[in-house]
């Protein structure tokens, strides 16, 4: 059988068994815990049945491994002991009864098509036989995985260090990483994902596959990540306005009055 249509299935089946403990637990947060773990387990799918150069695969598999395992792990701290995500919250109310079924679809369903998707990278640079080498785009990779990486694993640390002391209730961070964008997480997590676009343009198959960069980075920019937390925290920190004139939204630049 095909690898895509396996990696197809695989996330099906992981995706029906995460909405049957949603249900469970009465809580869908639980899919955004998942959203990592579920592309390591995509890459060590693929890993098992592709055929390409060895050390590559097990080079990006550990790669993925270790991002979306990191990432998992903060949003379960973030998230532990606390009520149900309230964009959740807000269709559970809004569908009462029915919220079970359209959870399976609007939820479950589509971050598993979402998932498969981006995740095509981490597919096709394990299937191709050529090169039988670790190229300079290969470690090009590696080096922009790393400066992701670190944006994305620093910010959240950084922001979870300033909301844990309560004398910044209220208050814009706006030092360490934060003062040269906005979302130092959300710019990681996209650089981290075109340095995994790195490893299939490598093996001859980037023109395809860039739809998996720019798929999540569009939903980090416009969807689920930087503009749904801005019209939030607009509303809720009179400072941020004066944050949001100073600095960059998304690529790390010197802050306006310092130029």
């Amino acid at each position: 059988m095909n690898l895509f249509v396996l990696t197809a299935v695989v996330v099906v089946i992981a995706m029906l068994g995460l909405w049957l403990l949603s249900l469970r637990l009465k809580d869908a947060s639980i899919v955004d815990i998942f959203w990592g773990l579920g592309f390591v387990l995509i890459a060590w799918t693929s890993f098992a049945l592709g055929y390409g150069y060895r050390p590559r695969r097990l080079l990006l598999c550990s790669l993925v491994t270790i991002w979306g395992v990191r990432l998992a792990l903060h949003l379960w701290r973030r998230n532990h002991g606390r009520p149900e995500d309230y964009r959740y919250a807000a269709m559970r109310k809004r569908h009462g009864a029915q919220f079970k079924w359209v959870s399976l679809g609007l939820v479950f369903g589509l971050q598993g098509l979402l998932m498969w998707l981006i995740s095509l990278p981490l597919q096709l640079a394990q299937q191709a036989i050529l090169p039988w080498e670790l190229t300079w785009l290969d470690w090009l990779a590696v080096g922009v995985w790393l400066t992701g990486f670190l944006f994305e694993a620093v910010g959240d640390w950084q922001l979870q260090q300033f909301k844990a002391d309560p004398k910044n209730r209220g208050r814009v961070l706006d030092q360490g990483l934060w003062r040269y964008t906005r979302h130092p997480n959300y710019f990681g997590d996209a650089v981290v994902w075109w340095s995994f676009w790195l490893f299939a343009v490598a093996v001859g198959d980037g023109l395809f596959s860039m739809l998996s960069p720019l798929l999540m980075t569009f939903l980090l920019l416009k969807v689920t990540g930087a503009a749904l937390l801005e019209k939030s925290l607009a509303k809720t920190k009179p400072a941020y306005k004066a944050y949001v004139a100073r600095t960059n939204a998304f690529v790390p630049w010197w802050p306006k009055q310092s130029r």
